[in-house]
């Protein structure tokens, strides 16, 4: 008897063991300081575009000096101990932001354990080979991304800064079609489906205890095809007060007007995607989007490569942001990469321009604008001193064609190449 309670007491062991390894392990050091940079690191010879507005400084230098920008102009003294980037008919901007990716693919599963040259491989081919020195995750699971980012900032991987959502809520029996249907009947049923105000502000609160850095909320799900399911308002707003208590940003999947109401109501600010069910959002609601200060996410591409190429459900997508934009709404650049499997941003620049969008415009989106909502411009979004050595560097010149954006020779961060054309 004695040897049957021993061999179940050692099996309940094993398995606390192999649960809190599975479970809570990957969540320690959740948000861990980054490793100081050290050295110099001068571009020469570049045409910079310092802020989105101002004008070009031609054939000048950016020297980094530990990380920060130490001094801009043009064809300043090279210290001597500097690394050195000859760049004659590049042209440098601050480093690009992402604000909608995703690390859900099943190649970042145990990312704690996966070998930092795999990882390094991942990283370069989703996202610093694109030019982005941050990039903000939308949804994805904390015990995937936490280890990713803890691995970043201690130096083991070259990558970008990355801010997470940890698990998106989901309106009651909300859980969208697509992901129902090919995902493991297991993780469906772990994903939040709160079905109270209480229920939804204790999911944020444990998300954030957890290490998210935002609130991701499905206010429109589309739990079948052609259709949405809203979020209870209320759900939403309780949620959203939990982030905002937290000084968290609140994003919002809102698949069409009902969703855009609710995000609108319960005070979301950042749309995740511009609705694609688009006939219904009108002048009145984009405005009212303008004046609440919200800003969105187009994602164009996504819908073009994971829905369909009918223009009919394409044109009113592209109209909606078009006008959204002339009406001074704030726009971010995000790509939805992670779901979406194509990596390149070659045609969701192409698409920004056809909806009118210029090249400062673009670059105000991939700069400034994230900065400014995460409120971190003291810090990063442009190339002035004292700002962070966030860079990237291209073969192109960006604001007269904005496929230029797509075409990255270096991504700097903090100083240090994390990335290179071979």
């Amino acid at each position: 008897m004695r040897i049957v309670i021993r061999g179940l007491f050692l099996l309940a062991l094993v398995a606390a063991l192999a649960f809190y390894w599975l479970a809570y392990w990957p969540l320690r050091d959740k948000h861990p300081a980054t490793a100081p940079a050290r050295g110099v690191l001068v571009i020469t010879g570049a045409r910079i575009y310092g802020t989105p507005d101002a004008p070009a400084i031609e054939d000048g230098t950016i020297i980094v000096r530990d990380g920060k920008i130490a001094a801009v102009g043009e064809r300043l003294p090279v210290p001597a101990e500097a690394q050195v980037i000859t760049c004659k008919g590049c042209a440098v901007t601050a480093g690009f932001w992402n604000a909608h990716v995703h690390f859900t693919e099943p190649k970042w599963a145990g990312a704690d354990r996966t070998s930092a040259a795999q990882l390094q491989a991942q990283i370069e081919a989703m996202l610093t080979s694109r030019g982005f020195t941050t990039v903000v995750d939308t949804g994805s699971n904390l015990r995937s991304t936490i280890p990713l980012r803890r691995r970043i900032e201690l130096g083991e991987i070259l990558g970008p800064r990355i801010y997470t959502a940890g698990s998106a809520q989901y309106p009651p029996n909300g859980i969208p079609y697509y992901l129902k249907n090919t995902l493991p009947r297991w993780m469906v049923w772990l994903m939040p489906q709160p079905a109270t105000p209480a229920e939804s502000a204790k999911v944020e609160e444990q998300n954030i205890e957890n290490g998210a850095d935002l609130l991701k909320l499905f206010t429109g799900s589309y739990v079948e095809r052609g259709k949405v399911l809203p979020m209870p308002l209320d759900n939403a707003r309780a949620a959203v007060a939990v982030a905002h208590a937290h000084r968290q940003l609140a994003f919002a999947h809102e698949s069409d007007a009902r969703g855009v109401r609710v995000a609108m109501d319960s005070g979301v600010d950042v749309l995740a995607h511009a609705a694609d069910t688009a006939t219904d959002v009108d002048e009145t609601m984009l405005r009212e989007l303008v004046a609440k200060h919200m800003a969105m996410i187009p994602t164009l591409k996504m819908f073009r490569t994971t829905v369909t190429t009918n223009p009919s459900y394409l044109d009113p997508i592209y109209a909606q942001v078009r006008r959204f934009h002339e009406l001074g709404g704030d726009l971010i650049f995000g790509t939805d990469v992670g779901y979406m499997t194509d990596y390149d941003t070659t045609d969701e620049f192409e698409a920004l321009a056809l909806c009118g969008l210029s090249g400062r415009d673009i670059l105000r989106m991939l700069t400034t604008a994230p900065a400014a909502k995460f409120n971190t411009a003291a810090a990063t979004g442009t190339i002035e001193v004292g700002k962070a050595g966030d860079l990237t560097v291209l073969d192109a010149d960006p604001i007269d064609n904005a496929k230029g954006f797509a075409s990255v020779r270096y991504t700097i961060r903090n100083g240090t190449v994390i990335w290179r054309h071979p």
